[in-house]
């Protein structure tokens, strides 16, 4: 009998790559991951874990074991789901994982409408670069989570996780009211506010402005929207900033809609669509993209002025 806990590691391992990583995901020592992967391999029956030196790679096994595991996870979260399905009454701890915006925009209105129609649940907020969500859902630190990405720059996705589309924004080019800019090809010479290099926003940032023909001239770097905005309005540059973060723009900024899109989707683990839990969620946050103004659905195409 394999040990479900086992092929959790193993699973992490395949993603992770080290035997340290996956013992800091795990709160274990290096030590004990070794000792519980090879406690797996004698379950096994063959070999999983070929050792080069100081590093490990997985064998043709631990490769067939890792598909397999992956889809034995997803039933225990299917299995779980039903049984907190047949169960009187929403109870217990909801972990959500949200970006900056989303958690000023749209959860306040969710968490008013989970704690209204679910008491028992405690829910239980975490602000996270969406990078670092998908993690946090493996690890079973999250329970349910926003991701977003850009249609410039499209995400890969994660095989171990579902999702269901929440919201597509527009993306603003954003200028100083002031100025005379109108167009993205105007402002090439212009001074930017970029957010830190490595995030999804700056790389989306210079795809639009490559795209346009030009590279943007950084003179601030900040990755706070309302922080961007300010420093727009100050006369300090132009940025690039999706629809959450613009809904309500400080005098003195100009927005200017681009054909790119941010999505947003709800992300949870395999298996896990049908918990109560988790679909309350849903339904909670789909709502309240109706009352900041913003329809649900992949198919949104809205031009804001």
């Amino acid at each position: 009998m394999l040990d479900v806990r086992r092929l959790r590691l193993l699973c992490d391992l395949s993603r992770l790559g080290t035997i340290a990583a996956v013992a800091q995901a795990a709160a274990y020592t290096p030590s004990a991951v070794s000792q519980q992967l090879s406690a797996l391999e004698r379950e096994a029956g063959v070999a999983l874990l070929e050792r080069t030196g100081r590093r490990v790679a997985l064998t043709a096994a631990g490769h067939v074991l890792v598909q397999h595991a992956e889809t034995v996870l997803a039933a225990l979260e299917q299995t779980s789901a039903a049984l907190a399905a047949v169960t009187a009454g929403l109870s217990g701890p909801l972990r959500i994982g949200a970006f900056p915006t989303a958690v000023r925009t749209l959860l306040p209105d969710a968490l008013v409408r989970l704690g209204r129609r679910h008491p028992g649940l405690e829910l239980m907020v975490t602000e996270l670069d969406p990078v670092c969500v998908p993690a946090a859902l493996r690890e079973r630190r999250l329970d349910v989570g926003l991701l977003h990405d850009y249609d410039v720059v499209p995400v890969e996705p994660d095989p171990v996780l579902d999702a269901t589309p929440l919201l597509d924004e527009t993306v603003f080019l954003a200028v100083p009211a002031a100025g005379a800019f109108a167009a993205l090809d105007q402002v090439r010479d212009a001074a930017w506010i970029l957010a830190s290099p490595g995030t999804l926003c700056h790389t989306a940032t210079l795809h639009v402005c490559r795209a346009a023909g030009f590279t943007p001239r950084a003179r601030h770097q900040a990755d706070d929207f309302a922080t961007v905005l300010a420093l727009v309005a100050a006369g300090q540059g132009v940025s690039v900033v999706p629809e959450l973060a613009a809904a309500s723009p400080p005098a003195g900024v100009r927005l200017i809609p681009l054909p790119t899109r941010r999505r947003n989707r709800i992300a949870y683990r395999r298996g896990a669509a049908g918990h109560p839990a988790v679909a309350a969620f849903i339904s909670a946050i789909r709502a309240a993209t109706g009352v900041a103004g913003l329809p649900s659905g992949p198919d949104r195409t809205r031009i804001a002025r």
